[in-house]
């Protein structure tokens, strides 16, 4: 008999991300389970709004809180662990894990895993000025020896606004697209060997077929860990 699949919580910012993460669940888990099955899923998010403002005025123990609060709310509908599909506030994930009622995977982590099972050497980190600015992914690559580089401050201002005005509403202007493909490709002129697409909308425009290296869907890499820890089920 095979064992009980575990019941996936999902802490969620932001909507398209997190979107993009149940879809793979749901679609991934019938491909392993078969027609129609997935393990259980629940998901709690607050308002965005609440998240940028504590991003803003770069409140991480605000951050953790709103973090916290899903996570107590999924631990009582039944969860057995967590992931956040949104890779900016886990840079407040360190300030969550001693008072978390459920386990997390970290989106850094299962990232650097593929990217080391790949043969990746150095990694270029795209997402919100929030996010690249942080040591999420700096500490997560170093964890699997990976070099890293961040995009120009330019470039990190054009991510943001793209990112947060348009990709997080659902907008995908092609104009902005091909302003996101000239940032790979300046990463990749800085000696990238591919690119962690580290805001999890990101993948809803940028892939390897349009990119000038090869690309690292954090969106889709979190999903498939969660699958992996949740088909193992409980002992």
């Amino acid at each position: 008999m095979n064992a009980e699949p575990l019941h996936i919580g999902i802490v969620a910012c932001s909507a398209e991300g997190a979107a993009l993460c149940y879809r793979t669940l749901c679609a991934e888990g019938a491909q392993r389970m078969g027609p129609h099955a997935h393990p259980q899923i629940s998901l709690h998010t607050h308002s965005l709004a609440d998240y940028v403002a504590c991003l803003d005025r770069r409140d991480l123990d605000g951050v953790a809180a709103l973090m916290l609060s899903s996570a107590g709310k999924l631990a009582r509908a039944g969860a057995d662990f967590l992931i956040c599909p949104d890779n900016t506030i886990h840079q407040a994930l360190d300030r969550v894990l001693p008072d978390s009622p459920l386990p997390w995977l970290h989106i850094a982590r299962e990232v650097a895993a593929i990217a080391a099972a790949r043969g990746h050497r150095r990694i270029g980190i795209l997402g919100t000025h929030w996010l690249v600015d942080s040591d999420v992914y700096p500490a997560g690559l170093a964890e699997r020896g990976l070099e890293f580089a961040r995009p120009s401050a330019d470039d990190r201002i054009l991510l943001g606004r793209i990112i947060m005005d348009e990709l997080v509403y659902g907008v995908f202007d092609p104009a902005s697209v091909a302003r996101l493909q000239g940032i790979v490709e300046r990463l990749r002129d800085a000696g990238c060997d591919a690119a962690v697409l580290g805001c999890t909308e990101l993948p809803l425009v940028l892939n390897d077929a349009n990119c000038a290296l090869p690309t690292l869907d954090s969106t889709r890499i979190l999903a498939r860990a969660a699958l992996d820890r949740a088909l193992a089920g409980r002992a």
